[in-house]
């Protein structure tokens, strides 16, 4: 189905139920005195997004012209569009959180008791103080399925899904000449079930100019606000940085039809952060890095469809960034944070234990991983496992530590995660990634490594999907890496025009269980594939 005819079918379903769209405007009132009173409806400058969609729950987001609540109303529709009926019918009409100043006028609700295996058509809109409800947006979501039936009565036919990270680096922002960040639409048109963005959702201390002049002359032409004119350090800073993002039609798009699975990483703060840094930047005012930190989670909380965010914006539950998505009985979704438990950058060759996931963090990995039942477990690594990502002439910012002997450091982590999956017997791992700006496939085999106590797996590597492209990285030899595929762009920060330099990883889990892996350019095209039989 087409994108417009399929947008159509949702809005038609929307509109036999009785959900009148809105569209923004003006009210008119009378006053106590009798005269009439016009009022401007609240709009939704940003669209809507939903956002960690399990079997039975998830996240409806939404940001506000104005102070406001959100409501939005779920309808059971089959693929055409067409409502379901009788004992499969469902409608629910749902209330969230509060838009105000406090919140950057974003909100949220939590929708939970969902009937698996079902597609939704999904209305949201604001309501003001007087109850007048704003401009309607439409768009579409569905749950995983728990057994092999969908609520439609169709044979469940496995899911598929997206993955990628860098959005808007390198002062490569929103370019309207080219189309945009046309990569979101070649995500857009795979029709995955959902999306994983892998970190770096924004670029905060990448300033965006008006235009750029590429190697070969061409002037890129980037769209420019306030906020992205300079490094953020306020928290509107911050939340101006994500706005902008949510200001390209492709990523707006998408994110009404496709659930987002966020995670972050250091350019939601400052490049290669870590807690407790001081900056030496000398762009910055405020260097006190664990304060940026702070206002850069409020931003990133606020803008991104996550559960369990405390009421107002102001808390932060690190739990939440760190989570288990399940998809079903084939796949669960290992969310992680390698930032916000991060030791120092070092060399990497401590011969203690240094942490780059925290002990918590760790301990929950290896619980959560050993009890799943899923055939897959999909470990969403918002940093690359063996390659070396330096910090400088001598630091390393990832994990690596450039020396292929036994682990050190942060890889005795590592070290422990891999040995706990062979001694508790897991199967089926995968980790995905981003980070780098190029893409590629690793195998990891305890036959090539340094450490051998582990079970062989794959690393895929996508990205970046609106950023400078970079690559590729030396490998670290501890884990027995070895590279069966890279493409990267054909020179250092080559810009996102052509899309050949452009990446995001597709996900294909059929019916019968086979996890079928493609790396994709921004144009849609297929540069590698690998399809992986679940072992039993």
């Amino acid at each position: 189905m087409t994108e417009f005819s399929r947008r159509n079918v949702l809005k038609g379903a929307l509109a036999a139920a009785g959900a009148a769209a809105v569209v923004p405007g003006t009210a008119t009132a009378a006053s106590a005195s009798g005269v009439a009173l016009v009022r401007n409806r609240l709009t939704l400058p940003s669209g809507i997004s939903t956002g960690d969609v399990t079997t039975g729950s998830g996240v409806l987001w939404s940001r506000s012209s104005g102070s406001g609540t959100l409501v939005a109303e779920l309808l059971a529709v089959d693929d055409g569009g067409s409502l379901l009926r009788g004992g499969r019918a469902f409608r629910r009409v749902l209330r969230g959180s509060a838009a105000t100043e406090a919140t950057d006028f974003t909100a949220r609700i939590d929708a939970s008791h969902l009937p698996a295996g079902t597609r939704f058509a999904v209305s949201m809109h604001f309501e003001d103080a007087d109850g007048l409800a704003g401009e309607t947006a439409q768009g579409s979501f569905s749950t995983a399925a728990d057994t092999g039936l969908l609520a439609s009565g169709r044979e469940a036919r496995g899911q598929s899904f997206v993955w990628t990270g860098d959005t808007a680096g390198q002062g490569w922002g929103i370019n309207e000449e080219i189309g945009g960040m046309r990569g979101y639409a070649a995500m857009h048109a795979t029709r995955p079930d959902f999306f994983i963005h892998s970190g770096d959702t924004i670029y905060a201390d990448g300033p965006i100019s008006a235009q750029v002049t590429e190697p070969d002359g061409q002037i890129w032409r980037n769209l420019v606000t306030e906020e992205v004119s300079k490094v953020a350090e306020t928290l509107n800073d911050f939340r101006g940085r994500h706005r902008y993002n949510l200001m390209d039609k492709n990523i707006r798009a998408l994110y009404a039809e496709v659930p987002v699975i966020a995670q972050w990483d250091d350019h939601e703060t400052h490049n290669n952060w870590y807690p407790g840094q001081i900056l030496t930047d000398t762009r910055y005012t405020e260097r006190r890095v664990d304060v940026l930190a702070a206002r850069g989670r409020q931003a990133w909380q606020e803008y991104q469809p996550i559960a369990g965010v405390s009421a107002g914006g102001t808390g932060f539950e690190p739990e939440r960034i760190y989570r288990k998505i399940s998809r079903g009985p084939q796949l669960d979704i290992f969310c992680l944070d390698m930032r916000s438990f991060k030791d120092p950058n070092t060399d990497g060759k401590e011969t203690h234990l240094t942490h780059i996931l925290g002990q918590e963090q760790t301990d929950w990995l290896i619980r959560e991983v050993s009890r799943s039942k899923a055939t897959w477990k999909v470990i969403a690594n918002d940093l690359p496992l063996g390659l070396v990502v330096p910090d400088g002439p001598v630091n390393e910012e990832s994990l690596s530590n450039h020396d292929d002997g036994a682990p050190l450091g942060k890889e005795l982590e590592l070290a422990a995660v891999l040995s706990a999956f062979k001694r508790n017997r897991v199967k089926n791992v995968v980790f995905l990634t981003a980070d780098v700006h190029y893409c590629a496939a690793h195998h990891y085999s305890p036959d090539r490594a340094a450490f051998t106590d582990f079970d062989p797996f794959w690393e895929f590597v996508a990205g970046p999907i609106n950023a400078g492209s970079f690559g590729p990285n030396a490998l670290d030899g501890t884990f027995g890496p070895k590279v069966e595929f890279f493409k990267a762009g054909a020179y250092a920060n080559e810009s996102p025009r052509s899309g050949t330099s452009q990446f995001f990883g597709h996900v294909d889990l059929g019916a019968d269980d086979v996890f079928t892996v493609s790396l994709r350019d921004a144009n849609g095209t297929v540069v590698w594939s690998k399809s992986l039989p679940p072992q039993r």
